[in-house]
């Protein structure tokens, strides 16, 4: 019981030390003159990548690196709110559209966090959608129930370090209210979870994928083609603009051809956790610049890593392939069920 004791009495400790951390931080700011509080900035800004570099080289969990990751961008937005934004460097003008139609996946159980992953948004007829994995929002393997997840957004299309947080329950009198689908191979492992317009901020700015960003408008895929998995590995994002980054891959199964009899093909990236919900897309050849939502081809929907049981950890470096869900079983999971 005193081991016990102690460890509450400590948790209590670094609570209260944070309080006061809050306290003290907005009170220099409000002392500084504008070069000081530009140079408090830039040395913030090394001082958390060198933090984060370290933590990304340590067996750290997922929850502290999600704590970390939520009170940097905290801090950056107090800092930068003091000062006079960059006419052109925050603007969504611009800004590839695929940025702007993925968002970070945070779940929790209560007000403790959980995990972090990767969503999209996509659009059918009036209703808008948050899609990810569905073992973002339950996996029985990984004993992971978490009871809500939240989603950043952003709020002035002039100033991207403008950011909300949208909390959406993931169950409702015990029922829950993300759709999943079944195939004949199975758990589809995609899920979506209908966003209402009343829980989203009136000054919200998002781009959604639709019906026409999956069709093929004519351009073929095939296998080596260039692919892009927009997300969240292992949490990192650009913090202060609040937008993903990008992986590059390829296609590297038959596509079109259900893999080993299940609904996704294979892609080849480099990914990590957190990446789980990411749309992958592809750039059509024709007529857009990336600007335009219309510029891309979604084509699946990111789940997991793919590898062999019987490798050997020694000699044998990961086969690097991933899952990637097809992106047409949208059409059935936004389908209006009350039609």
């Amino acid at each position: 019981m005193r081991n016990l004791q102690e460890a509450t009495e400590r948790i209590c400790e670094l609570k209260g030390s944070l309080v006061a951390l809050d306290a003290l931080l907005p009170a220099v700011i409000d002392t500084l003159s504008a070069s000081a509080l530009a140079r408090l900035t830039d040395s913030f800004d090394a001082r958390a990548e060198a933090a984060r570099t370290m933590m990304l080289h340590s067996d750290i969990s997922d929850v502290v690196l999600l704590a970390f990751e939520r009170e940097v961008a905290r801090n950056r937005a107090l800092l930068l709110r003091s000062q006079s934004p960059a006419p052109d460097a925050t603007r969504t003008e611009g800004v590839d559209a695929l940025l702007l139609t993925t968002t970070q996946v945070s779940t929790f159980v209560g007000s403790q966090p959980k995990t972090s992953a990767s969503g999209f948004f996509f659009r059918r007829d009036k209703q808008l959608f948050l899609v990810s994995n569905r073992h973002v929002f339950a996996d029985a393997g990984s004993s992971h129930f978490p009871d809500r997840i939240e989603i950043g957004l952003h709020t002035n299309p002039q100033d991207l370090t403008r950011h909300a947080i949208v909390s959406l329950p993931l169950y409702r009198d015990g029922l829950s209210q993300w759709r999943e689908a079944i195939d004949s191979g199975g758990t589809v492992d995609v899920a979506v979870i209908a966003i209402p317009a009343a829980d989203l901020p009136v000054d919200a700015v998002l781009l959604a994928f639709d019906e026409t960003h999956l069709e093929a408008g004519g351009e073929d895929v095939a296998v080596g083609d260039a692919l892009t998995i927009a997300g969240f590995p292992l949490g990192f994002h650009d913090t202060i603009h609040h937008l993903a980054v990008a992986r590059a891959a390829s296609v590297a199964s038959a596509y079109g051809v259900r893999f080993q009899q299940q609904g996704y093909f294979l892609t080849d990236a480099r990914t990590h956790r957190g990446s789980s919900g990411s749309p992958v897309v592809r750039r059509r050849a024709c007529g857009n610049s990336g600007v335009a939502p219309t510029a891309w081809q979604l084509l699946g929907v990111h789940s997991t890593r793919m590898d062999m049981s019987n490798r050997d950890q020694i000699q044998d470096e990961s086969l690097g392939l991933n899952c990637a869900w097809y992106a047409d079983v949208l059409m059935t999971l936004t389908t209006n069920q009350n039609a």
